[in-house]
């Protein structure tokens, strides 16, 4: 039904009456709903680079770094062909595990349930290595001392983790997030434009593909305008008011 609705924008025979402003309001729902999961799993990276930080071996902790670094140099278009292989409901690997523990297969693709955990959780799997390179460095930064004066009062692994490492990149972290509140209404137009379909356009349609088909599609070039700077100005505010209440309260902001 819903995905009938938005035959129109993008370029079926439309079988369905819906206003301009509701298309625009699904989109920025979406869009916030994708942005809102995204940061929940921001910490991923921290953690990752925390865990790679502990690793005594040189040699497995670069092969740890490369393994994880990897993905994010995978273009947008073959990270998304590589989702429909996976997910494919004839041969794809995830459907035959499925298939083999007794579950009947499904076809992830074409589910408007399934599409943001599957957009989110491979956006985090093909930049949470990558992401860790900042952490990495702030880590190197912490004086060994420290490490070296908590081992000797018996300090644990965790302890030493929650003490030391983390208030050691703290600010960074702190930096991190800001920025990340700031593109909080920009999501990645070409990979969710790959994944879209008629069958999930009613989780997939987001802000960025919105515009694209309203101004470019439709020649709505003045509407496609104004909702971009309407989104420019959500961020713009956002970042202000995350950057104020950062300094306020940890005395670490941008400017």
């Amino acid at each position: 039904m819903a995905g009938a609705l938005f035959n129109a924008s993008l370029g079926y025979p439309q079988t369905g009456n819906l206003p301009r402003i509701t298309s625009n309001c699904i989109g920025h729902v979406n869009t916030i709903t994708i942005s809102i999961y995204e940061l929940v799993l921001f910490p991923i990276p921290i953690i990752l680079a925390l865990l790679i930080n502990q690793l005594t071996s040189r040699k497995f902790k670069r092969i740890v770094q490369t393994v994880t670094y990897a993905p994010h140099f995978i273009s947008t278009v073959v990270i998304v062909g590589m989702l429909y292989l996976f997910t494919n409901p004839r041969n794809g690997i995830i459907n035959q595990l499925l298939e083999g523990l007794g579950f009947h297969s499904i076809y992830f693709m074409a589910k408007a349930e399934w599409f943001t955990s599957i957009f989110v959780w491979s956006g985090v799997w093909q930049n949470a290595g990558w992401g860790t390179i900042i952490y990495l460095a702030a880590l190197t930064s912490i004086n060994p001392e420290l490490h070296e004066s908590a081992v000797v009062d018996g300090a644990s692994k965790i302890k030493r983790i929650w003490h030391i490492d983390l208030p050691g990149i703290m600010q960074t972290v702190i930096v991190l997030l800001i920025l990340s509140i700031g593109n909080f209404m920009s999501v990645g137009f070409e990979k969710v434009y790959l994944m879209q379909n008629p069958l999930n356009i009613s989780t997939a349609e987001i802000i960025q593909t919105y515009v694209y088909k309203s101004g470019l599609l439709n020649a709505q070039y003045s509407y496609s305008a104004a909702i971009g700077m309407f989104n420019s100005v959500i961020n713009c505010i956002l970042l202000v008011s995350v950057n104020f209440i950062a300094k306020r309260f940890s005395q670490t902001s941008l400017w």
